[in-house]
């Protein structure tokens, strides 16, 4: 066996065995058997993030876990705010409407049972056309464009029309998982993407394999715009994303948080944490946004209370500052 090979895998050995150790330490009698993550649709960010992390803590705590495919955040939010699923994840705008009640998935419901555990990434809001549309711009999408925004629910559906209503672009709503709606701008059903995904989004950099695309920025103004109406900050794509750039691309973008059941065991909800946050590596190699998956993140977290079991491995093992009116139950 190769020198270098053989010490990664003992040290590797011994993280599993002094992980595991650890875990045993804690009093499981209260935690579930298994658990499910809630994502989004196969050929979108979360989807690919969130199968990572449920395999990453399945195997870490020895649990039985696994994704599942969903609508994406507001449904996540229901979800796990009703106990359905244990986990899930989000974007910020759409957990601050599923608080207020005005989650379309149920309307005049408060779901305020969904706790923050970490951090996980931005979501980038960005447009994609094929080349041979010529559409270069947000002002050269034609009148009446087909665009598909996502899944409905999703960040991209909740968001990108009122953003595309902001910017003055008239446009024929379309739905669907990501990896169907990049079939049909390929086959010309669509004219544009509006993807709001972290980065890189596996089905746009799947059509850079088969066709040639457009990734669309923002003009100074158009994201001045979207600053001023949206919880939104600016932010580049950077250009080693995709191939497609060569340089990096003006967008703007809204952070990622993954959620908990607020009423799942303290110590249950800490060592899953735990996993995560301990290994951000690992994290980077299941999806590359992932490397905003860091604890100095968690002050991101503007809407949701935490977790108890998130807020302890924070305080215990971080700087990172956490009072306890922002904790559940606290």
């Amino acid at each position: 066996m190769n020198t270098h090979v053989a010490i990664l895998a003992s040290f590797t050995l011994a993280l599993g065995i002094t992980g595991t150790a650890q875990a045993q330490e804690v009093d499981r009698s209260d935690w579930p058997s298994s658990f499910t993550v809630g994502t989004a649709s196969q050929g979108g960010t979360y989807f690919a993030y969130g199968s990572g992390w449920a395999n990453l803590v399945a195997d870490e705590l020895g649990i039985s876990g696994g994704a599942e495919v969903t609508g994406g955040p507001m449904q996540n939010m229901a979800l796990v705010h009703t106990g359905d699923l244990a986990f899930g994840m989000t974007t910020l705008g759409p957990a601050r409407e599923s608080m207020e009640g005005t989650n379309p998935i149920a309307p005049g419901l408060k779901m305020t049972n969904a706790c923050a555990m970490f951090p996980m990434y931005q979501t980038p809001f960005s447009v994609t056309a094929l080349t041979s549309s010529g559409i270069e711009s947000i002002s050269d999408i034609p009148d009446g464009a087909k665009i598909g925004f996502g899944p409905a629910g999703s960040t991209s559906d909740t968001y990108f029309p009122r953003m595309m209503d902001t910017l003055g672009v008239n446009y024929e709503r379309r739905n669907g998982g990501w990896s169907d709606l990049g079939g049909q701008l390929q086959d010309g059903l669509l004219d544009v993407i509006a993807f709001a995904a972290g980065i890189p989004v596996p089905a746009v950099s799947q059509l850079e394999v088969q066709t040639d695309v457009n990734i669309i920025e923002f003009t100074d103004e158009e994201q001045k715009q979207l600053m001023d109406a949206f919880p939104v900050s600016a932010f580049e794509i950077p250009g080693e994303t995709y191939t497609t750039l060569e340089e990096p691309a003006a967008s703007v973008a809204m952070w990622n948080f993954a959620i908990a059941n607020c009423d799942l065991p303290e110590s249950f909800v800490k060592a899953v944490v735990g996993a995560v946050m301990s290994d951000n590596e690992r994290m980077v190699n299941i999806h590359r946004a992932a490397r905003t998956t860091l604890p100095e993140n968690a002050d991101k977290n503007t809407v949701l209370l935490w977790h108890p079991g998130a807020a302890a491995w924070f305080r215990e093992n971080t700087d990172v500052e956490i009072s306890d009116d922002k904790v559940f139950g606290g």
